[in-house]
């Protein structure tokens, strides 16, 4: 990758540090690969401890063409790193301290786990090792093919000059798909020092970014802060969301407040990377897979996935999902239209069984959300002696006082839905969102 961007001139990213243009970033991709040179090993598994930064790009792009396992982990919580790091065992740890300084700790751990992590490293290519939430609380532990991930992305006949701004995560497959675009596409990018809607809106007006690549729930969050003011982001040409299900009742609030922009619904998971995508229109939820390295079924509504940049299965865990002939169950339930579009209605394990009758949370956190105060909800169940299991939604808001919001919603329910839809229990919160961008 390091050719291609060489060929590149001026700015390249912008982080809380500064401006660095593209020859900064092959420069500093050459420190760090002269001065790693004798410490790494052929199948080595080398962390970085880190978000997006300069040096942590440059040092992701300096192990890029080794033969290794790259296993990048964002800061989050002491624990969620410890079990991280346990389940893969790294060789080397590296970090930055805060003048940028590499940092490089040898692994305590013991090393007995080579054989089931060696499948891309095996065939002289570099991997890169992913984390997924698993349905036991620990992730799940995949490998991707980073060499076919890369050499799968083409830079465009015609460059555009584009800027983009980077929210989804150093160790998320959507982010590193954003990041990898925008170098080989000569594509400059902001990287901001956190997510928080404020400072997002301040940096693509300050910057005037083109591209946003983020979730829904940011997008909403975007749309509910106090600082919003949709002229301060004109600048803006696109939007792409996706990693969640999206609410029509945001994307029409979306529509409604920046209708020059163009929406589009990207969709992919670790398991089997990012696909081409082509939403219906900027105000639909429908859209096709228009990838000639991916293929796609649909099994009693289930998402089935084939592709040539897809992991084997997880490391750690059970691979059920992963079929014999190579399709993978995405567990994403969907439906179809007449022009053979897909609409993703909600997750094959969380349909709620009340009685022998099943109920996607989709439908009931659609009528909570036309709900005049109501920000988002969420749509889960609880378990009941009497029928099994019960409806129940979190509802967010921003209001203090939610005794008039809690009568009105079980009104607009009850008026909307099948009787044994409608929640039992609900429950009032601010809208927060995980480090992932996921509704907390």
């Amino acid at each position: 990758m390091i050719e291609v961007i060489r060929k590149y001139e001026g700015e390249c990213l912008i982080d809380l540090n500064g401006t660095y243009t593209f020859s900064d970033l092959v420069s500093q991709t050459n420190k760090f690969k002269n001065l790693l040179s004798n410490k790494i090993r052929n199948h080595d598994r080398v962390l970085i401890y880190s978000d997006y930064t300069f040096h942590s790009i440059s040092l992701l792009l300096s192990l890029s063409d080794l033969n290794i396992n790259i296993i990048p982990i964002v800061k989050t919580t002491e624990s969620e790193y410890q079990e991280k790091v346990e389940s893969v065992n790294p060789h080397l740890i590296l970090s930055f301290n805060d003048e940028n300084k590499l940092i490089i700790k040898n692994s305590k751990l013991t090393q007995n786990k080579e054989d089931v992590f060696n499948d891309v490293t095996n065939k002289g290519d570099t991997g890169i090792i992913l984390f997924s939430s698993g349905t036991t609380g620990k992730p799940k532990v995949m490998i991707q093919n980073l060499t076919k991930i890369i050499s799968s992305i083409k830079a465009p006949r015609r460059q555009k000059s584009l800027r983009f701004i980077i929210l989804l995560m150093f160790d998320h497959i959507g982010g590193l798909n954003t990041l990898f675009n925008c170098l080989i596409n000569g594509s400059p990018f902001v990287i901001p020092l956190d997510r928080s809607p404020s400072l997002v809106i301040s940096l693509i007006y300050k910057y005037q970014v083109n591209i946003l690549p983020t979730t829904p729930t940011f997008l909403n969050l975007l749309m509910i802060d106090e600082s919003f003011d949709s002229s301060k982001l004109k600048s803006l040409k696109l939007i792409t969301y996706g990693t969640e299900r999206m609410s029509e009742i945001i994307l029409n609030k979306l529509n409604s407040s920046l209708p020059k922009v163009k929406l589009l619904q990207t969709f992919g998971t670790s398991e089997t990377g990012i696909l081409k995508t082509q939403s219906k229109s900027s105000n639909s939820l429908f859209f096709k897979i228009v990838d000639d390295e991916k293929e796609y079924k649909i099994v009693g509504d289930e998402l089935y996935l084939r592709s040539k940049t897809q992991v084997n299965g997880y490391v750690n865990q059970s691979s059920e999902d992963f079929l014999n002939d190579g399709w993978y169950a995405t567990g994403d339930l969907v439906e179809t239209d007449e022009d053979g579009y897909i609409k993703i209605i909600g997750r094959k394990n969380k349909l709620i069984n009340v009685g022998g009758l099943k109920v996607l949370p989709k439908e009931i956190e659609d009528v909570i959300n036309s709900v005049n105060g109501v920000d988002d909800s969420t749509v889960y169940s609880e378990p009941n002696n009497l029928v099994g299991n019960i409806v129940c939604a979190k509802i967010f808001t921003k209001l203090e006082n939610t005794k008039e919001l809690k009568s009105e919603v079980k009104s607009v329910c009850r008026k909307n839905l099948d009787k044994y839809k409608v929640p039992v229990k609900l429950y009032f919160e601010k809208l927060e969102m995980t480090t992932r961008g996921k509704k907390l």
